[in-house]
């Protein structure tokens, strides 16, 4: 029998200590989405990758259930450095509202993923602060959303800001009309469109993800707003977007940053291990992702079964 000294017992509770306070405080806040979406699966892979990075210390919140009072849920956005969403239904309280508003704007990190972007079509706030979004209105939720709200849309379109997408060497912000769509799964490139930028740097200039959606004509007010990568998606399948979409990118909000990966859709029907979620793209944007948003800067290495532009790479 091995016996630990006091010595030692007081060193390796310092150590522990210690890997504690450098560690990054992850609110992981989830508990809803559309009927396309598994919040829960989606959750699991967004924990399991988070907590292997090994630099973060991640807390899950978890919201009532679509349609159950939300009037009490009031997380304490104060207490973490970045929070990560995995949320898309029902609009939180006023009070709880404000608090998200007031963290972003005052320096919190913020990190949405793939179906975030669809949530709280109506809130003005929160779509600047993810600059685009996508669905998110009437017939896309069991039990409803907005019942008796028949003017709600279940689209983004032209009135919520322009469509953003990149051609030749910059982004363009198009005012035509047009609601939000992607073409059906499928394996595409990913274009590394800001080679400079803490969360880009070191990656290759194209990667292939794997079986994922291209989200397009994402709709917003695209303030502040900078595309770090773009897709361009398969032109044969139906309701391929002829533009290069922004897939990831960044949006400054007050003191804040914000983090958008439209990337990692899993489906209600799928479990936390389709290759859109097990795609080494999709875990190294992600981790990466959470450390800039949480501190401005990322410390982690590349790893050798990133992606090529030639081959998927899934763990």
């Amino acid at each position: 029998m091995t016996r630990t000294t006091p010595i030692i017992a007081f060193l390796l509770c310092l150590a522990s200590s210690v890997m504690a306070a450098d560690s990054i405080k992850v609110m992981h806040l989830t508990g809803q989405s559309n009927k396309y979406h598994s919040w829960k699966n989606l959750g699991d892979a967004i924990t399991q990758h988070l907590e292997n990075a090994g630099i973060f210390e991640v807390d899950t919140v978890v919201s009532p259930a679509l349609g159950e009072d939300m009037s009490e849920f009031s997380p304490n956005f104060g207490e973490y450095d970045v929070i990560v969403l995995n949320y898309d239904g029902a609009e939180w309280s006023e009070p709880t509202k404000a608090a998200f508003v007031s963290y972003v704007k005052n320096g919190g990190g913020l990190v949405t993923i793939h179906g975030t972007n669809n949530s709280f079509a109506y809130w003005p706030e929160f779509n600047e602060i993810i600059g685009l979004g996508g669905w998110g209105g009437a017939g896309l939720y069991d039990p409803p959303l907005y019942p008796g709200e028949p003017d709600k849309q279940a689209s983004r379109d032209e009135k919520w800001g322009p469509r953003v997408y990149w051609h030749a060497c910059g982004a363009v912000h198009d005012d035509s009309p047009g609601g939000t769509f992607h073409p059906p799964k499928h394996d595409f490139i990913i274009t590394n469109r800001t080679p400079d930028h803490p969360i880009m740097r070191g990656l290759p200039e194209m990667w292939l993800q794997a079986n994922d959606e291209v989200y397009s004509r994402l709709r917003g007010p695209a303030k502040n707003l900078t595309i770090l990568a773009t897709a361009y998606a398969n032109q044969k399948l139906r309701g391929s977007s002829p533009h290069n979409e922004p897939m990831l990118f960044t949006v400054a909000y007050g003191k804040g940053r914000v983090f958008q990966t439209t990337l990692g859709h899993v489906g209600a029907n799928d479990d936390a291990n389709v290759p859109s979620v097990r795609s080494v793209g999709f875990i190294v944007t992600l981790q990466r992702g959470v450390e800039w948003a949480a501190t401005g800067e990322v410390t982690q290495a590349l790893p050798e079964d990133f992606p090529t532009a030639y081959e998927t790479s899934v763990r």
